[in-house]
């Protein structure tokens, strides 16, 4: 393995871009065959109860705290490739001990193997995480960043929707097939991941690494502690700290209604999530120029409360079972969840990169990330615990019409377990939005301008779909679009942004 360069030609530079982009399709193939819908399907194979599902959803959030001490060894060792390529491969060796699971563990050691293997891999994984991104900061050129990560991750989104469907089928066919073991079908993908892993290895050790600079430093704790004295931010991170809690009750559980309480087809839960992950591709613009026009606070004001709208029609799915105009709205919610998740996600990002002060981003930006890690962490566990334990809690509303010629009875409302999970859900994230409007930022307006521009922006984009060129140019944002302001951090792949249990 090469040794750090202190300068970069441009023929180094461009050949390693080149392996940027090959890695993040190989760790993309990765994270989708090991990650999402079908940990969870698996877990729920091995007998995992609700409040193991939300343990497996916090792991991802909470083991990435462990990048802040993960700072001092890069910067001891200051060969970020060779940290990178080391946790690497240590990291990814735990899916070969996930993908023998049912077949070298017995169903009372199944679940605490597969916590355990995700705990370690997760927290290993985070070393790469924080030297990464420190190497792509120094890697790769000021001038297109935007356009290159956009590149890479629209690229890494195409991939990761077909190997999830070609996935989704194979499992089926082998869980169909009584000659199969079972367990093998996610053991097979889960191999196929871990292969994906290596291969992304394999290019990671061929990217060129700049020779890290010699700066000094106030400590980072103390920089954070500083945060806390700026009202206006403290406001900011008391939204995102509710509205993470929030989004992640509720987020890790939508694959357990789908595949447990609706009874669907893994191949019919991909898709859905297929649907909503376009839908938030194609709205990304749009969020982009609405809060470019006014702010992304007004953007947040709008998309957030579609989001929690989106989460309380959860519980109109089932009345209290199916019902015929189930998968219409699921359908509808999953376009609505995708295009409100954009607007929050890029407006969050944005907002925070707004508010931190020049030449304090890097604690400011800190403070948000532990913010969110530990509400995304915390709330699945208490999810799935609050699950678990109304799980025999039921409450209905029927009105009832007798006449001398007719009697018949109208289901007005019907909560079961599920139900109340979504409402709480609901109700936390309608106080963050509370929390919102403490928030100070320039270009505030009123709600009713940001919808009617959005109303407007989506006909325009539907009178470009029924061209050919408007819909040359929809395909065109899908691979030119800047992710780089939509996440708001240094992107190593969908690893990085991605929980394992989260689609």
């Amino acid at each position: 393995m090469m040794d750090p360069k202190e300068t970069l030609s441009e023929d180094d530079i461009t050949k390693g871009l080149s392996f940027v982009l090959r890695d993040g399709l190989a760790t993309q193939a990765m994270v989708t065959l090991t990650s999402g819908i079908f940990l969870v399907a698996f877990g729920l194979q091995l007998g995992a109860s609700n409040t193991v599902i939300g343990l497996l959803a916090a792991i991802p959030p909470l083991t990435e705290l462990i990048q802040m001490p993960a700072i001092s060894v890069v910067e001891r060792i200051r060969n970020r490739r060779l940290v990178c390529v080391s946790a690497s491969i240590v990291a990814r060796l735990f899916w070969i001990v996930i993908a023998l699971i049912p077949f070298l563990f017995g169903m009372a050691a199944a679940v605490p193997v597969l916590i355990m293997s995700l705990v370690l891999y997760g927290s290993i994984s985070a070393i790469s995480h924080c030297s990464w991104n420190s190497w792509m900061r120094d890697l790769v050129p000021q001038e297109i960043l935007g356009s290159f990560f956009s590149r890479r991750m629209s690229l890494s989104l195409a991939l990761g929707i077909v190997l999830s469907l070609v996935a989704s089928v194979l499992i089926d066919f082998i869980q169909r097939n009584p000659a199969f073991p079972p367990g093998t079908a996610y053991s097979v993908i889960f191999l196929g991941g871990f292969v994906a892993g290596l291969m992304g290895i394999w290019y990671m050790s061929k990217i060129p690494e700049p020779l890290m600079k010699k700066i000094t430093k106030v400590p980072l704790l103390d920089q954070i502690r500083s945060t806390f004295r700026d009202e206006n931010f403290s406001r900011l991170i008391a939204f995102l700290g509710a509205w993470n809690f929030a989004v992640n009750l509720a987020a890790p559980f939508f694959t357990v209604y789908l595949l447990v309480m609706l009874n669907f087809d893994l191949t019919v839960v991909i898709a859905f999530a297929i649907l909503s992950q376009l839908s938030s591709v194609l709205s990304y613009g749009m969020w982009g120029r609405i809060a470019d026009r006014f702010s992304n606070k007004s953007v947040l004001r709008v998309s957030g409360p579609l989001f929690m709208i989106c989460i309380l029609g959860w519980t109109f799915t089932t009345m209290p079972t199916r019902h015929l105009l189930t998968i219409p709205l699921l359908f509808v919610l999953h376009i609505l969840m995708g295009v409100s998740t954009a607007g929050v996600t890029l407006a969050s990002a944005n907002i925070g990169l707004k508010l931190a002060p020049h030449g304090g981003a890097t604690a400011y930006l800190a403070t948000i990330n532990i913010t969110n890690s530990l509400a995304a962490g915390i709330a699945p566990v208490i999810g799935g615990m609050f699950v678990d334990s109304f799980k025999v809690t039921e409450l209905s509303f029927t009105l009832n019409w007798k006449s001398p010629g007719t009697a018949f009875a109208i289901q007005t409302l019907d909560f079961q377990y599920w139900d109340f999970f979504f409402v709480f859900a609901f109700l936390i994230g309608i106080y963050s939005i509370h929390r919102l409007a403490y928030v100070k930022e320039a270009g505030e307006v009123e709600d009713r301008l940001v919808v009617q521009e959005l109303i407007a922006q989506v006909s325009r984009e539907m009178r470009n779909l029924s061209t050919v060129g408007g819909l040359r140019y929809m395909l065109r944002f899908t691979v030119l679009g800047s992710t780089d302001t939509i996440t708001g951090k240094d992107e190593k792949g969908a690893e990085d942004n991605e929980s394992p249990v989260q689609k």
